[in-house]
Parts: structure tokens; sequence; C-alpha cells
């Protein structure tokens, strides 16, 4: 397994030539300690476990690998469906300006095409993703406020993982002293 800064693992996944409907995730907060913890995953690319932190409200920082190369029933169980209600994405900047105002032309259709039609929130996130040409977007499991039942399951499942990302991440945080509380 090799452990490395969490927007190397995620360039990985835009990087990754797999259906970008095909993502699913589950995130939610740190079990111990500052940060949160996601596992994104896809059934040709296999499943991607990040931890991170906000150093500030403009920084995030965090560590992060591919636990498995593919995505087994088993695994699958604990990720999201389409019907989940919750949605996340992986964005990509436009390469140059002609590209950024083709892909606003496009977006500008697709808002214009829905908001004349009878559609579902989950159709026009769908049609939005593709318009802006997102390599990775899908149902999504989150708590804000706690962790999704589905991310201690995950974790059990990738405890050597687990155990090493969050000593790497703890590592980060002490370096940041994002840890010292304000008086």
């Amino acid at each position: 397994m090799r452990i490395r800064e969490f927007k190397d693992v995620l360039e990985d996944v835009t990087d990754h030539d797999a259906d970008p409907e095909g993502w699913r995730a589950v995130a939610g907060d740190r079990a111990g300690g500052v940060g949160e913890d996601m596992y994104l995953a896809h059934p040709g690319a296999g499943v991607f476990f990040l931890k991170t932190y906000a150093k500030n409200p403009f920084e995030v920082h965090g560590v992060g690998t591919r636990v498995a190369r593919s995505l087994d029933d088993e695994i699958g169980s604990f990720l999201p469906e389409r019907e989940s209600g919750g949605r996340f994405a992986v964005q990509s900047p436009p390469e140059d300006e002609a590209h950024a105002e083709s892909v606003a032309k496009r977006l500008e259709t697709v808002v214009e095409t829905h908001a004349d039609a009878p559609t579902t929130p989950e159709d026009f996130f769908d049609d939005v993703m593709d318009a802006l040409e997102s390599p990775a977007f899908g149902p999504m499991a989150y708590d804000q406020y706690d962790r999704p039942d589905e991310l201690d399951s995950l974790a059990d499942r990738f405890d050597e993982a687990e155990k090493l990302l969050s000593e790497e991440l703890d590592d980060l945080i002490e370096a940041d002293e994002v840890d010292r509380g304000f008086m």
C-alpha cells in the first residue's frame, strides 16, 4: 500500500478511464481526532480511501491510498445506490478559455432544458456533471456531524489502511499545529 497526498489520489480518480457515473462514496467525521474520512469506489477502478482535515477555511490537507483494485459485492454493500439522496463530484478545471466557454455553453443548455421540462434532481445533477465533464460523480452517504455506519464497516474491512493513514494524518495535523485550541 502506497500512502500519498490526498490530491494525488484524487488525481488518480480523475485520470482513471472509468465511467464517470459509476462512482460511489461514503464520508463523515474521522473516528478519532480532527478531520474526515472518505471512501471513493468504482467497479472498474477499485476503492480509494482518503483522510483529510481543514488547516484553515481555505486549505485542506490529507493523505490517501488505493485499498482495493476492484469493488466486490461485499464492499459494494456499504456504498450508497443512486437513490440515496446525497451526491458528490470530483472536478477538474477547464484546460483553457476556449474549453471553459464550451463547458459554460453546454451547462447553459442543460439548465434551460431542465427548466422547461419535468425532471428529477438526480437527472439534473447527472446532466450538469456531464456538461461539466466531471471525471467522477455519483451517490454519496455523508454525515457532516458524525460517521455513517457504513464508514465504520469499511474501516473494519481496511483496518491496516485505517491505522497507517491515521498515523500519517496525525503527523500532518501535529506539524500544522491544528490540534491546538484557542484561549
